[in-house]
């Protein structure tokens, strides 16, 4: 195939390790990567960007679009401009948050024809299970959902209930059939029913009502099932660190379980939130420094598999000082490769690994396999980040529909110069194109 694009830096990222290259593009798909002074050839066009680092385009597989239904909250438009600013070339989408909720068919096609004209980047979906819907768990892993989200303990909206574990039984029994993948809010409810709830803008209070032990137990009681049905599972926003020796331990017994962490646990602390600052509010609940220390090492030893945002917005008016009535979601869908670069640089990791938990991890988690490297034959999405330049963040200056953030004023190294989807550029220092992504299906 001829080569349409070469582009060129002295720091790229690849599967083998960082070196200067030019990544040939043709026809959207990487061909090669070859020496940084390679011949450009004819009829190529040759994109140079100097000493700024091109990474994999970010895969990121945990973000509440909210959209049809609720898109005064967010919407395919704002949050996949969101996700192109911030070096994000594919997202995967909730079930939930959106009305209708992705739970059958018909609901899935009716998110999809939303989605389309809107996509910056690509797009695909998780299916949700329900206590009612687990005859329509198949058919919905036939249209191409990458999988099905379920709570353990209340969602949030009144259309997505939660499982019991003998619901959830019934569902990972049937999802295992097929070899799907359930991923799974994990607190036990009746751990947080033993909780103290106080209503207040009292962060400590909050943190109180949404113990550790809620998630130890739920995630305890998934291994056993996951174990029990080998099913394959995948815990979401692992916050307390408290369940790492639990996860390593089934890690190591064959259990198929896998989990994540995001931006927030990762780069925020329980001791800097503020008394009303319900920007800060999500659940499981941002802990304390020492939790976040071990969280980052369980990243390092490979117990914590990858990084994504959980961006789950709200209208500014949920956000009240009450953190009791508060809506609880963090937005940070941009900000997320920054915020995490910050810290990673911080403690000694580099931004291979940045890649690893990112890019590459989530690719694999969702059975991307065009996504999450830079190598022949994979897609060319690319984000080019000159790691060393600082900024402040500046809610104005986001793309999310509602710019509320945990992130105001804080200043973060790591601005996303360009962003790259199938060898287009789609985000330049600011400027974005017209959408340009496509929709997803499962094994694509």
């Amino acid at each position: 195939m001829d080569v349409n694009l070469v582009l060129r830096s002295s720091r790229v990222v690849t599967p083998e390790g960082t070196r200067a290259a030019s990544v040939a593009v043709s026809g959207g798909t990487i061909t090669a990567v070859l020496p940084y002074d390679a011949e450009v050839p004819a009829g190529a066009r040759l994109e140079d960007v100097g000493d700024d680092v091109v990474l994999p385009g970010l895969v990121d597989t945990h973000v509440h679009v909210n959209d049809p239904g609720r898109t005064e909250w967010e919407g395919f438009w704002t949050a996949t401009r969101a996700a192109a600013a911030g070096g994000i070339t594919t997202l995967l989408d909730m079930p939930l948050n959106s009305l209708p909720p992705t739970t059958t068919v018909e609901h899935l096609r009716i998110k999809q024809d939303v989605a389309g004209p809107k996509a910056h980047i690509d797009v695909g979906f998780w299916g949700g299970a329900l206590p009612d819907n687990v005859k329509d768990l198949r058919s919905l892993h036939d249209a191409g959902v990458f999988g099905f989200k379920c709570f353990l303990s209340p969602s949030g909206v009144d259309e997505f209930p939660q499982l019991d574990q003998e619901q959830l039984a019934a569902s990972l029994a049937e999802i295992a059939g097929f070899d799907g993948l359930m991923i799974v809010h994990a607190e036990d409810p009746h751990e947080l029913a033993a909780a103290p709830q106080r209503s207040g803008e009292k962060y400590a209070d909050f943190l109180a009502s949404r113990p550790r032990v809620a998630e130890n137990t739920a995630i305890e009681n998934l291994i056993n099932q996951a174990r029990r049905l080998r099913a394959r599972v995948h815990v979401l926003h692992l916050s307390s660190s408290d369940a790492l020796p639990l996860i390593a331990a089934a890690k190591a017994e064959g259990v198929r379980v896998s989990v994540e962490s995001c931006p927030h646990f990762l780069t925020l602390t329980a001791e800097e939130v503020p008394d009303g600052a319900t920007e800060f509010k999500c659940c499981p609940p941002i802990r304390e420094s020492v939790n976040q220390d071990a969280l980052w090492e369980g990243l390092a030893d490979g117990t914590i598999d990858c990084i994504v945002s959980d961006h789950s917005p709200s209208t500014a008016d949920l956000k009240t000082p009450d953190f009791a009535s508060a809506w609880g979601g963090i937005s940070s869908l941009q900000l997320g490769l920054p915020a995490i670069w910050t810290e990673a640089r911080r403690r000694g990791h580099g931004l291979e690994d940045v890649v690893r938990w990112m890019s590459t991890a989530p690719a694999r988690l969702a059975g991307l396999t065009r996504k999450g490297a830079i190598e022949a034959g994979r897609d060319a999405d690319f984000a080019v980040i000159d790691p060393d330049a600082t900024f402040t963040v500046d809610p104005a200056a986001l793309q999310h529909r509602n710019r509320v953030t945990a992130y105001a004023g804080k200043t973060l190294h790591g601005v996303v110069t360009s962003t790259w989807l199938r060898g287009e550029r789609v985000h330049h220092r600011g400027t974005l194109t017209d959408p340009t992504g496509r929709l997803l299906e499962r094994n694509q």
